[in-house]
């Protein structure tokens, strides 16, 4: 198995004080997973003020200088499969995918094969080097839409990087139920739901979460959202929209089933197996010569149809 060797030198700020060690890096270091910054601890790879650090438990009073010496394994334990990936860029340092609905992003319970993170090693095989096969943010099974993937470990780290600065711009269409008066601002906590763990809530123990978002166009009953994220927790869009009464059409998670009076209409919606989600505009700063990159995607098949369904209705 090949591998790299990896090294960081940080300062733990003092925003960490109180958090457990493996906590306080994966806010530090986004770009590796809480699990892998775990091995790296109990391995010795990682050094707190100059001394070996064994448990991730352990807690840090911020301030502290952390070294990581860490090798960077190539992740075989996934296969690579070729699927057909939709490449709408792609350069020596990152890739611009256009995600299907339908398809997983990363393995998981239920979920251990024929993922975009398969794909992605199947088209690059590099790729397996990279945190999360390159993924630099994430979007749901049945949300489509943009995705960004990083080619090399350099710009994983700026482009992880200038997401958590919010230097990265990600604009969604939402279709939602009722008929909000104006656009706005929610700025709602957000965390795990106490009451079901596949869930997301906002929560006053939560992480900041901000979305903005404005009317693209009115249906009655239903409104076209342009959303925006300033933050980006899991289910943050659905979460939120649900949060101030307008959860997104098909959401089976933060909305439910709703009938209408119109039969045409009420056959569409009941066609549409997802929530009304998709990924369209995507704006950066390339990772090595700085240049503003922006994209677009179209809507898919099955939103376009839905929001021709409204409009005869």
């Amino acid at each position: 198995m090949s591998a790299l060797i990896h090294t960081h030198t940080l300062v733990l700020p003092t925003s960490a004080a109180g958090r457990r060690l493996d906590q306080a890096l994966a806010v530090a270091l986004p770009q590796y997973s809480r699990a892998r910054l775990q091995q790296w601890i109990r391995s010795g790879a990682v050094r707190v003020a100059g001394k070996a650090a064994r448990r991730p438990r352990d807690r840090v009073q911020g301030g502290e200088q952390v070294s990581i010496e860490a090798r960077l394994e190539a992740d075989e334990r996934l296969i690579a499969e070729q699927l057909a990936l939709d490449v709408i860029y792609q350069d020596e340092q990152l890739l611009v995918l256009n995600k299907p609905p339908g398809l997983v992003v990363h393995p998981g319970a239920g979920n251990r094969a024929h993922t975009l993170q398969h794909g992605l090693l199947g088209y690059d095989a590099e790729l397996a080097h990279i945190p999360r096969a390159g993924l630099v943010h994430r979007l749901d099974k049945d949300t489509s839409g943009l995705l960004l993937v990083a080619r090399t470990l350099i710009a994983h780290t700026a482009l992880v990087a200038a997401l958590a600065a919010r230097e990265i711009r990600r604009e969604y269409l939402a279709l939602v139920w009722g008929e909000p008066i104006s656009g706005g601002s929610i700025d709602a906590p957000i965390g795990r739901s106490p009451k079901l763990r596949t869930r997301m809530a906002v929560r006053a123990a939560g992480r900041t979460a901000v979305t903005h978002y404005r009317i693209e166009r009115r249906f009655a009953g239903q409104t076209l959202l342009r959303v925006q994220l300033e933050t980006g927790r899991t289910h943050q869009i659905r979460v939120h929209l649900s949060h101030i009464g307008f959860p997104i059409v098909g959401d089976p998670l933060y909305g439910r089933r709703r009938t209408v009076a119109s039969p045409a209409l009420q056959r569409a919606l009941q066609s549409f197996h997802r929530q009304a989600l998709h990924a369209q505009r995507l704006q950066l700063h390339h990772p090595r010569t700085g240049k503003l990159l922006r994209f677009e995607a179209p809507l898919p098949a099955d939103f376009t149809a839905l929001l021709s369904a409204l409009e005869q209705s």
